[in-house]
Order: C-alpha cells, then structure tokens, then sequence
C-alpha cells in the first residue's frame, strides 16, 4: 500500500471568493458512489496526514482493494456499513478546488433505504447517477433518477463506473447512454453528461485519462467546477417564511427567519400571503447590524411599516407574485414508513415554518419506474412513489414545487409516532383560483375585531357527558355580555339538530361533528366575535385541528374535569341511564373513550367547583386574552 496520497493540483483560494456546488451521488448498491467521492476528494484536496493514516490502517482491515487505498471507508462511517460493504445513512461531506465549494451526499443504493436517498437529494442541484459498466441500467438506476427528477434536480452526470473492468470500451459505453438518454426523455432534465470512469483507478475522475483515448468530454472535477446549475433562489420571488415573532420589548417588534426564495429591501411592498394585508418593509435587522437588503439564504429579522398581524408559519411574499393560498392541493409523495399510506390517515404537515394537522384524502396513482408510468392505487407502500389528494386544517401558502423549491416541498409526520412519513413536493392547488387570496377583502377579520373594539377568541369546553360544560358554557356566555363583550354560544347538542343532525356517534362521525364545529367557530372568530363552544369532542388530534384553525393564542382549550361517576350522578340527559339499557351506544366516558387535553388552558374541577366558580374562572381568563 502507498504511503501517500496525491497533493491537491492547486492552493485553494478563500473560501468567499467561491461558488458553491450541492451534488449527490446515487446508483445500485456496490456501483461505486463512496469510493468516487473518497477519490474525488484525494484528488482535489489531498487528505490531511492523519486521515491518510486512519485510511490505511480501515482499508487493511475492512478494505477490498488489496494492498490499494480502499476510498470507499472514508465516507462509510457506519460500522455496519464497513461490515457489510454498502452504505445505509446519508454521509456528507465538504471539500473544494481554487474554482469551487461543494458538499457531497454519499446516499443508500439499496431499495430498502430509497427513503433515505430522497433525504439527500431534496437540496442537492446536480445528481451524479452511476452504473457499473458491467451491469448497464438497473431498477435502481431507474428509480433514483426518477426521484431526483420529481425533486426537482434538473442536472445530471452519468457516471459509467469500472469502466475498466470492461477493457474500457467505448462500444459498452455509448450502449449505456443510449439506453438512459431514452430511458430520461420524459423526466426534463436540462443537462445529462456521460462520462467513463473507474472511481477505483482514478481514470476521468479529476484528469482525462489516456486510456479513453475515444472519449472527448470532461473529466468529472472539471465538469463539477464549470457546470451552471439554474436552480436558482435569487430569481424567484420573494419568499419569506416567518419562523418566529421578535418582541424583546414593547417598543420593537420584527417577524425572524430565512429569506427562502428572492431577495428584499427596505421599502419594498409585501404582502402576508394568508390574509392579503399589505406593507411595506421598514427595516432589515441583522446580526450585523441593519442591512439595506437581504438576498435569498440569509436569516433576518423584518420590521414593517403598518401593524399586520402576522404569526409564525406566515409567508411574506412579493405582492406581484403570490403564492397560492389553499387547504386542499396535489402531491408527489415519497413513501418512507414501514406502515402503507391510506385515505383519510392524518399527520401533520410541515411546509416552510409551518406545521398544520393534515389529512391524504385520496392517492391517486403510483410511479412505475420502470416505464414512468402512473398506475391508479389505493395505497402506498415503503420507497413508493404517487401522487395524492392532501387536505390541511388550515390554508396554507405554498408554490408549485416545479416553480419554487423552497417552498414546494413538505414532510408528512405521523401524529402517533412523529417519524417522518413522506417527502412530498406540491404539484398545483385544488381549489379554484391558484391563490383564495387574490382579491383581497375590503373588510377584513382585523377590521371587524377593531369594530367590535374586542379581540376574537375560541374558548372551547371539552369534558365527559354530564361534566357541566353546556351549563358553565351558558353562564360564561351571558357574563361576558354584561361586561359588553360581543359572542356566540356553540353547544354541541344543539348543533347535532341542525347543522350535524346527519352524524353519527362513531368515532368518523365524531371527528367530523369537531371538524365542522371548529370551521363554524373559526368564521365566528372571523367575525370579531369571541365563540364559546361546549362539546364533549373526546379526541385531542381532533381538538388540536381545530385548534389549528386559529392564529396562535386566539384558541382556549378548557378541559371540564368530573369523575365518570359523578357524571353519571348528574346524568342531566339520561344518557348514561340510556346507554346502559342498550337504548344509546358509543357514549363517550361508557363504550368509547375520552382523551382529556394535554396542555389545557385552564382545567376546571367541576367536583369541588360550582358552575358559578368555574364560570368566573372562564372570565378571568378570556379578559385576559381579549
């Protein structure tokens, strides 16, 4: 085994006077990818004399290159992945030339672990998608650049590796690009280079090799230096999701995050993309100190001319160029749980600083990677690509994920485990008009809360049947009339003989008799008025959706605590009297079971606590949020 390694060809120049390049490499399992990029970064940087001795004593032991240097341990980290000679997790890694910076996913060729390619490609600008000389294309092959087409990498190098072991061909090679350049038509990428090499013996990685005499191109380095990628934030519009609400005092107030797509400056009109109130930019406060602009991926915080209401998760945008504003819209989606996708299966939606209750209300189809086909499925399993029907509590901003990246993209999470489900990416808005938003109102909630001089809130009571939450609900009602306040009472019974007097009282019916309430709810909130609602709605994912409803801190989670026995003391309604006769059935507290709140607002002990007491209590609270 050599005792060195190849120098760096050049000293490097500072890092600011460079570009940056984000590439992946993917492929089959044992087509190369570690090892090219263990010599792609020898080759341009040299290695440090202390990883060069940690190099030879790992390939000594888990090498399978003989007496050479075995590149592939340099990027397999895992002690699984030496043992087993593949790569399981997503390996970054940083190196760069005098011409450029670029960081580097090493990810997972087996099908298994597809979910986590996807997580190294879902930033990366330029994929380099290798296949063995000797295997030619594979599903594998196919699959992987699927999946960096739907996300949106639109550059790609394929990187014929041990080109060696097929006594460099220039015959076997064309036949592999030919067969992916028919294969891609359909997936639009912009570029697709094909290069022959042997990651293993160098040839074409960081200089043209004599033994391709027949091959006229670049070597891979040199391409990766030179290549113009046009994903490009800077030209897109502006967007500016708020990742959190900055008052250290009364006197400031600033909306923080990261300028995700465009570029602002002071004085610029903008526009709160989820209620179409418009401003203007006042200042751009940085860490450095005020700053006259702000260009795509730098963090900032925002002051505005005008006071907005503005919360976290809000997408400030260019008021020319919206985004759309919708609850329902088509995505691909990336399957990565072990347990299959259905309809109606809920999760939370994590797009941009926003995180809302979501439902995949219907799957469409499935990709065939093989001939790019859409085929119709109910369902979706592990590494499954398809496209779906998503439904979120609330409106949301986004773009298409083919127009915007950065604000395409989105995870699914299971509510019950918080594992990420699914990597999606939007396709188009379902509802008419790609923006609820376009014409703003003229009379808007703000207006009507300043009318009312009040500001709305949802003061939900959720308890077992016969815990006192319509009686506390009516007392709380008419106390804050006396005191002037503008509301709406929303008891659950009454509502079940009109507006949800087609539900049943299963669980389905009770879910959607809690979604409908809380959109009723929300248009009173809407209106400036402060909704009292009492409502057994015995599941916390359905309270915390329609909590989601709301801007934060404008919904009251109110539990009405009452032993079960003392509810069936009280029973007001025979409901428990009923239930054990067999007259009713699903009776929350009895055959169905309740899930009091997780982090209340205010817990009410209705045993030791008159309906008066609790009442008050109520009042108290809510004078303190209005």
């Amino acid at each position: 085994m050599p005792d060195t390694l190849a120098p760096p060809a050049n000293d490097a120049l500072p890092l600011a006077t460079r570009s940056e390049l984000r590439f992946l490499t993917c492929g089959s399992v044992d087509d190369g990818k570690s090892t090219l990029i263990g010599r792609l970064i020898n080759d341009a940087s040299g290695l440090p004399e202390d990883q060069i001795a940690s190099l030879r004593d790992d390939s000594r032991r888990f090498g399978t290159t003989e007496d050479e240097f075995d590149f592939a341990l340099l990027l397999d980290g895992l002690e699984a992945e030496r043992e087993q000679g593949i790569t399981i997790d997503v390996a970054y890694r940083f190196f760069s030339t005098a011409r450029r910076a670029f960081v580097v996913a090493d990810t997972p060729g087996h099908q298994q672990y597809t979910r986590n390619m996807a997580t190294g490609a879902s930033n990366a600008e330029l994929a380099i998608l290798l296949v063995d000389a000797r295997k030619g294309l594979v599903e594998q092959t196919r699959r992987h650049a699927a999946i960096v087409s739907l996300l949106g990498i639109r550059h790609i190098v394929l990187a014929v590796n041990k080109i060696d072991l097929v006594q460099f061909s220039e015959a076997r090679f064309r036949e592999i690009e030919a067969a992916f350049a028919a294969f891609a038509e359909p997936l639009a990428f912009h570029s697709v280079v094909s290069i022959p090499l042997s990651a293993r013996l160098g040839d074409n990685v960081a200089r043209r090799s004599d033994r391709t005499p027949w091959y006229a191109g670049p070597a891979l380095l040199g391409h990766l230096e030179t290549v113009e990628t046009d994903l490009d934030a800077a030209e897109a519009p502006l967007r500016f999701p708020v990742q959190w609400v900055n008052r250290p005092d009364g006197e400031f107030r600033g909306y923080t995050g990261t300028v995700a797509s465009g570029r602002v400056a002071v004085g610029d009109r903008i526009v709160v993309a989820g209620s179409g109130r418009t401003t203007a930019v006042a200042r751009i406060v940085s860490f450095d100190g005020d700053l006259p602009a702000a260009p795509a991926g730098r963090s900032v915080t925002l002051t505005l001319a005008d006071e907005v209401d503005v919360i976290r998760g809000d997408v400030l945008a260019d008021p020319k160029r919206r985004p759309a504003v919708a609850r329902r819209f088509a995505a691909d989606l990336v399957w990565m749980d072990d347990v299959p996708a259905a309809p109606g299966k809920r999760f939370l939606l994590k797009i941009g600083t926003a995180t809302v209750p979501a439902t995949v209300s219907r799957i469409a189809d499935t990709l065939d990677v093989d001939t790019l086909r859409r085929v119709p499925a109910s369902g979706l399993s592990l590494n499954a690509i398809g496209r779906v029907e998503i439904e979120a509590a609330q409106h949301i901003a986004f773009d298409s994920y083919t127009e915007n990246r950065q604000t395409g993209a989105f995870i699914l999470i299971d509510r019950s485990t918080l594992r990420t489900a699914a990597a999606g990416m939007v396709v188009d808005s379902l509802e008419m008009g790609r923006d609820v938003h376009r014409h703003a109102e003229t009379v808007t909630p703000a207006l009507r809360a300043e009318h009312k001089a009040q500001r709305p809130l949802v003061v939900w009571l959720t308890g077992l049947p016969g815990s006192g939450k319509s009686t506390i609900a009516n007392i709380v009602e008419h106390k804050l009339m006396a005191l002037g306040r503008q509301t709406m009472l929303l008891d659950g019974d009454n509502l079940r003989q009109g507006l949800n007097a087609d539900l049943g009282f299963d669980e389905a019916g009770r879910s959607e008799n809690v979604r409908r309430v809380g959109e009723v709810a929300k248009l009173m909130a809407d209106a400036g008025l402060i909704s009292v609602v009492a409502l057994v709605s015995p599941f916390q994912a359905d309270r915390t959706r329609a909590a989601a409803l709301l801007p934060e801190g404008r919904f009251l989670e109110i539990f009405v605590e009452a032993p079960v026995e003392l509810c069936r003391q009280r029973d007001p309604k025979g409901l428990y009297e009923k239930a054990d006769r067999g007259k009713i059935s699903n009776l929350t507290g009895r055959d169905q079971r309740y899930e009091p709140p997780q982090d209340p607002a205010l817990v009410l002990h209705t045993a030791e606590l008159s309906a008066e007491e609790a009442a008050d209590r109520v009042v108290e609270l809510v004078l303190q949020r209005i």
